[in-house]
């Protein structure tokens, strides 16, 4: 969903290096993953790929989210973390979340379903 290029600005890899590129896929996929499941809404690059009703042209899916600055704000941030640290257990260092980090970007998308 995100472009491989704003994926390498943002962990600082040149364009031409390509040996982590398909990692840096597979982390891509799971952050929009994390996204939809937090959010409870699928999320599409672009209004256009929102699907629609073939005979009325409406929308199919209300609850959709297109990806904006938050959002892929958040999708970096995460992809940026998966990649610097890429076990899940950390030794010898002191760490704490950034403040308003990706729960804070995705969390106004964030869809209640109520029964």
């Amino acid at each position: 969903m995100l472009e491989l290029d704003i994926i390498k600005q943002h962990v600082r890899l040149e364009p031409d290096f390509t040996e982590d590129d398909t990692l840096l896929e597979t982390y891509s996929t799971a952050a929009q993953r994390l996204v939809e499941n937090y959010t409870g809404r699928t999320l599409y690059a672009t209004a256009a790929e929102i699907p629609k009703d073939p005979d009325s042209g409406e929308v199919t899916d209300e609850d959709a989210l297109v990806l904006d600055d938050d959002i892929t704000t958040a999708m970096l941030l995460l992809i940026g973390h998966w990649y610097v640290n890429r076990e899940s257990v950390v030794v010898g260092t002191i760490t704490s979340e950034l403040p308003m980090a990706v729960e804070a970007l995705i969390a106004p998308y964030r869809h209640f379903h109520f029964a």
